[in-house]
């Protein structure tokens, strides 16, 4: 049993180790219901999921920072009452990652 309880314990630093603080900040126009969820994907890589609960489309720019490497600019448009995901990914390990997310809303044609 004592074998088991030091496995698991010798396991639970390699665990936290692979998680990485990602702050969200979110820039929406008005009449845009926006919501998203962000996740440490891998040690270099990062995705964030858009969720839109309005009734118009939004067109978003998506702005991922680590640090010292250049911003990564992901332009999506998300349907009114669906969701995206946007993937960045990184050249070294991510400490920090900070998102902006900034969404307007689309003229309907």
């Amino acid at each position: 049993m004592k074998k088991y309880v030091v496995a698991l314990l010798a396991l639970l630093p390699l665990s936290v180790m692979a998680a990485y603080k990602i702050d969200v900040e979110k820039k929406l126009a008005d009449g845009v219901k926006l919501d998203t969820t962000a996740y440490d994907t891998a040690n270099d890589m990062t995705t964030i999921t858009l969720n839109n609960y309005g009734e118009t489309a939004a067109s978003c720019r998506v702005t991922f920072r680590n640090g010292p490497e250049t911003p990564r600019v992901k332009r999506v448009d998300v349907p009114a009452k669906s969701s995206r995901d946007v993937t960045a990914s990184f050249n070294k390990q991510i400490i920090k990652m900070r998102i902006v997310v900034d969404c307007k809303g689309q003229q309907a044609n």
